[in-house]
């Protein structure tokens, strides 16, 4: 752990890669990743839709480098400090969401439950991609099906 801390904080791709350092939390790293993903959120919203989008795309391709990168320096499939992807696929539930605080919570805990249950075909990418790719698609496909879930019930509730 010694190591990792010192690297997260000397190294680019590691402080990128473990989230600023939230993926070094003992407890629920994941978690505490997309907790730190918040805050980058609000910023992300007061741009374009486009732009956000753009963003976002542009993290998901560097962060498939740079998880793998990490990852393979660590000696480890997909080590559970390495949190970017938990970044890039809140960043994805949260895309065009109503105005509201609650909508944001609704996004992080719907978000969550898919990270951390992984249902089909989630868990199916979890299991057979490796590398950064694999790091990264898992939290993108459940980014997707918490925006699927979020859109649809802001616009069945008249939010859209």
């Amino acid at each position: 752990m010694k190591n990792k801390t010192k690297k997260t904080f000397t190294n680019l791709w590691y402080f990128l890669a473990l989230g600023f350092g939230s993926g070094l939390s003992r407890w629920a790293p994941g978690t505490m990743g997309s907790l730190a993903a918040v805050p980058l959120y609000f910023a992300l919203n007061q741009l374009d839709a486009w732009l956000y989008a753009l963003l976002v795309l542009m993290a998901f391709l560097t962060g498939v480098w740079f998880c793998g990168k990490v990852a393979e320096d660590m000696q480890v499939k997909d080590p559970g400090s390495i949190v970017w992807d938990e970044f890039v696929g809140l960043w994805i539930t949260l895309f065009m969401l109503p105005e509201g605080w609650y909508w944001v919570l609704f996004g992080f805990v719907t978000f969550r439950i898919f990270d951390i249950w992984k249902p089909w075909p989630i868990g199916w990418f979890d299991k057979n991609l490796s590398g950064g790719l694999g790091i990264m698609v898992d939290d993108v496909i459940a980014g997707l099906c918490s925006l699927g879930i979020i859109q649809l019930v802001a616009y069945s509730m008249g939010f859209l």
